[in-house]
């Protein structure tokens, strides 16, 4: 960019020409206010001038006796000692009988718009520039026999601004020295707040910040340190939901959990929060410049499906963990069965064994008369393994049933099931230790009521809400803040897809107690034939 287009020269350019303007603006007034004080004080004075000169006893009789002869001599004494510029004497017949041009003496005298002729003194301003004054002469008896008119013309328009005195022409120049040092100021400072860039340079990093911001896939926020968002690209409308740049955070209302994150009263890389049907994972960045926080920047992620899929490997991970407690168990049992038949114990062996066919096929019996849906049923199976490994006791409470549902009608009520059932079961046997789980089923014309009740401690109760907006486990809930407990939010977010709840509240009736979660699963409607 060339030197003479610079930030500073152009601010430079600008207060000069603003500074002229101003000083032209303020020229003009004067000039204007100087001419109309001339025209009102040479008014009056003219009008003086006149009168004297129209009382006077000679101008009077020689005009009355129209003995014209004297009046060129009082003419152009009344105008050496008034200072006008002309004085002229006209007869009744307005006849110009003495003026400064011996040419004009015998011609008729233009009295345009002037009350004179009329009895009346008059002063006009002709031309803009010439003050009038014209009076008539009275005879003794009050004719009318003439009349006298001075004037003096107004000096060029900015003769009082050359010839002013020196105070005013100092004025004006301390005017132009405060201007051009207070616009080298101004252009200095700009300089320095604009970092040194130049007009195209600041528009081109606008423009490369927008692209850059606006285009990432990831969502992006911008906050100030009052907490108003003065960015937010597409990506971030769309995950929020909102489109409110000016707006502080906490006028959005937004939950707890997300306002917190956004504040930065919530801090920690890779924050997991629940935003409606959506799990996302924010990181909040502060904007530092020279030492002081001036805003942050947000990006957020959309974990959901991530997070749906790490849901799948845990349960996998829960499946593999299962077979190897289970081989864990069974290979126990074939060596305790093989320890008894080298002893001989054979009648022992055959007890041994029955017993453990009779304690599996009960759980097996008891979850396939209760749950009609195969998927929950293996599923509940393989919890009752794991719950033996960890020394807890999985049941099912007296009364309950699940019904199966005709995939036709809702395909994807049994994965929505496995996935609230699993993670509430684990999260009750983190919670319950060497204690109890127990499920509850309820099947209703038009939805699912799944009950999972755990022998722990409890939640305390300011977790109570605070446990599926921060998405961790009542294990984990007093010592974790962070994505340990994303199983809930999960949970929560099934049952939020489907239009259904889930909520916690602890049991404390008697020989109860622990946490109880609630969730339910509305069914698709069902299908009305055309």
């Amino acid at each position: 960019m060339s030197t003479g287009r610079t930030l500073a020269r152009q601010f430079l350019g600008w207060q000069l020409g603003i500074v002229g303007l101003l000083l032209a603006a303020v020229t003009a007034l004067a000039v204007v206010q100087s001419d109309a004080a001339f025209r009102e004080t040479q008014g009056r004075r003219m009008l003086s001038v006149a009168e004297d000169v129209a009382a006077t006893a000679g101008v009077r009789e020689s005009l009355a006796a129209r003995s014209f002869g004297p009046l060129p001599a009082l003419g152009t004494s009344a105008r050496n000692l008034s200072g006008a510029d002309e004085i002229v004497i006209v007869d009744a017949d307005l006849v110009v009988r003495s003026a400064a041009d011996p040419a004009q003496v015998g011609e008729p005298f233009p009295v345009g718009e002037s009350t004179a002729p009329a009895g009346r003194a008059w002063v006009g301003n002709p031309d803009g520039r010439t003050v009038v004054a014209q009076v008539p002469v009275l005879a003794d008896d009050g004719r009318v026999v003439g009349l006298v008119a001075a004037r003096v013309e107004a000096p060029p328009l900015l003769t009082g601004l050359v010839a002013a005195p020196g105070p005013a022409a100092a004025l004006v120049g301390v005017a132009v020295v405060l201007g051009v040092a207070g616009s080298l100021l101004l252009a200095r400072r700009v300089r320095r707040q604009t970092l040194g860039l130049e007009p195209a340079e600041i528009v081109e990093l606008v423009q490369r910040r927008e692209a850059m911001l606006l285009g990432v896939k990831e969502g992006v926020l911008g906050l100030d340190r009052a907490h108003r968002i003065t960015l937010l690209n597409a990506a971030a409308e769309e995950l929020l939901g909102i489109d409110a740049v000016g707006t502080r955070v906490d006028h959005l209302g937004l939950d707890d959990r997300l306002r917190d994150v956004l504040t930065g009263t919530a801090v920690g890389a890779d924050q997991v929060v629940l935003h409606d049907t959506r799990v996302l994972v924010l990181n909040r960045m502060p904007v530092v410049v020279d030492g002081a926080t001036v805003g942050a920047v947000v990006t957020l992620r959309d974990r959901t499906e991530l997070a749906a899929l790490e849901d799948r490997l845990d349960a996998s991970r829960h499946v593999t963990d299962t077979l190897r407690a289970q081989a864990h168990e069974f290979t126990n049992r074939l060596h305790t069965i093989a320890g008894l038949t080298e002893l001989g114990e054979h009648e022992e062996v055959r007890r041994f064994v029955a017993g453990i066919v009779a304690g599996s096929d009960q759980w097996r019996r008891e979850v396939t008369a209760s749950v009609g849906d195969a998927a929950v049923a293996a599923l509940l199976v393989a919890k009752a393994s794991l719950a033996t490994e960890r020394g807890a006791e999985l049941r099912l409470a007296p009364g309950s049933r699940l019904d199966a549902v005709d995939p036709a009608r809702d395909p994807a009520l049994s994965a929505d099931l496995v996935t609230v059932l699993g993670n509430l079961v684990d999260n009750a046997l983190d919670a319950a230790g060497p204690g109890w789980v127990e499920i509850a089923f309820a099947t209703e014309p038009d939805a699912v009521r799944v009950t999972v009740r755990d022998s722990g401690p409890g939640v305390a109760s300011e977790l109570v809400e605070e446990v599926f907006r921060h998405g961790f486990s009542t294990k984990a809930a007093e010592h974790d803040t962070g994505g340990r407990g994303l199983g809930l939010a999960l949970a929560r977010q099934v049952c939020l897809r489907r239009g259904g709840t889930i909520t916690l509240h602890n049991d404390g009736g008697p020989g109860l107690a622990g946490a109880v979660f609630t969730a339910c699963l509305p069914l698709a409607p069902a299908q009305v034939p055309a």
